[in-house]
């Protein structure tokens, strides 16, 4: 059980003296639980749980939130990541914008000094009164975001995508607040809806923050839907009414280790299907679940391994994206790829595979290597039959050219 926040816990918290328990509770963190909870008992008392609980917090949410911020578990499990949120924050710059599921203010830390007006609002008093101390100077008021409490503003919204018991949900209707909810307090114009008026009035702009899973049929009302990712992992689906679309379909890559890029529906998708070349390209998994393989190969001049897969190949790769240098190649099976590996000295080898029933964690202790080298073999089924490719792997730097 996690610890449960009380408004006498937050007020502790914000003041020097619970400043400086949590500072002195990071210490103990990562060490023996048993013994940090004891020696904090023993100088704070009754404060030692909500004292070890921010510590614990602030570590699991380091690089996602400031430091020093005042966290709940279930806040810092979703708080969105700064860069994901300023990414978002600089397309809504000028705009008045209500975030009407603002938890402990990760959103409005993004937004304020960008947005036009801000406010934020949130059922919790907890984390409301977490928000005050995390983003001060920001309108706060306590409110049920399917009840918004602003006129004409772009609506922001992370609902939580867990059910009562704790499992993780893909259904929009057993988000907290439910999705379809919230665009009906939006009055965000939905096909279908009101059928013979023409078109629904709409009130506000919506954007919504949810899994990148998401199913965009069960979305209609999304005029744009963005995946974004953060240093190759994929962390968001975001869901743009028609106001501030500016696409259909959008993919943004997002590295805390240089510039990111963006790719769209909009742009050219000519990207034939031919046989490998010096190199297979994996794309980022925002540009993969955002069904802009074809437009990302063509920007770089690549060409697709198959029509169905998502890997691409070319003469040269993007720069900043990982890539496979073909080593040589021919049709799979285990014992011609055990003896392939074999002969070229290979003892640690990755293994990827699309399109074919192989499990990697199985296959790697069968091919019995020992060798000095490293690999990393491509598994594939393409049209003309399964396909293994023996790659070396390299990450490259992000191009200038890629810059968002």
């Amino acid at each position: 059980m996690t610890y449960r926040f009380t408004l006498d816990d937050v007020a502790f918290l914000a003041s020097d003296a619970g400043r400086d328990a949590v500072a002195g509770a990071a210490s103990l963190v990562g060490g023996d639980r048993l013994r940090a909870v004891s020696l904090l008992r023993a100088r704070l008392g009754g404060r030692a749980a909500p004292v070890l609980e921010t510590a614990l917090l602030q570590d699991r949410a380091r690089g996602r939130v400031p430091d020093g911020w005042l966290l709940t578990a279930e806040a810092a499990e979703q708080a969105t990541a700064a860069p994901v949120a300023a990414h978002r924050a600089a397309r809504l710059a000028g705009r008045d914008v209500h975030d009407v599921t603002c938890s402990v203010g990760a959103e409005l830390h993004a937004l304020r000094g960008v947005a036009g007006r801000l406010v934020g609002s949130d059922l919790d008093p907890v984390r409301l009164a977490m928000a005050r101390v995390n983003v001060p100077g920001v309108l706060l008021v306590r409110a049920d975001a399917l009840a918004p409490c602003s006129r004409d503003t772009v609506l922001v919204a992370d609902p939580a995508r867990r059910t009562a018991a704790g499992r993780r949900t893909w259904r929009p209707a057993d988000f907290t607040p439910p999705l379809d909810g919230l665009v009906e307090a939006a009055g965000v114009f939905q096909p279908g809806v009101h059928a013979g008026t023409g078109r629904q009035e709409t009130h506000h702009d919506l954007v919504v923050s949810t899994a990148p899973g998401l199913d965009p049929a069960l979305v209609p009302w999304a005029a744009e839907v963005e995946l974004v990712s953060l240093d190759g992992r994929v962390r968001e689906a975001a869901l743009w009414s028609a106001g501030l679309a500016t696409t259909r379909r959008r993919a943004t890559v997002l590295s805390t280790r240089g510039p990111g890029f963006a790719v769209t529906d909009a742009e050219d998708d000519a990207c034939p299907v031919a046989p490998a070349g010096a190199w297979i390209v994996d794309p980022d998994g925002a540009v993969v679940r955002a069904g802009l393989v074809r437009q990302y190969g063509a920007r770089h001049g690549l060409w697709r391994l198959d029509e169905h897969l998502a890997y691409l190949s070319g003469d040269a790769p993007p720069p900043g994206i990982r890539a496979f240098r073909v080593l040589e190649h021919g049709r799979y099976s285990e014992k011609t790829l055990r003896t392939t590996l074999r002969r070229r000295d290979v003892g640690r080898v990755e293994i990827l595979v699309r399109g074919l029933d192989v499990d990697p964690n199985a296959l790697r202790p069968r091919l019995k290597l020992a060798g000095s080298r490293e690999a990393t073999v491509v598994l594939a089924r393409l049209a003309s039959g399964p396909e293994a490719y023996v790659c070396e792997a390299v990450t490259d730097r992000v191009s200038p050219a890629d810059r968002s």
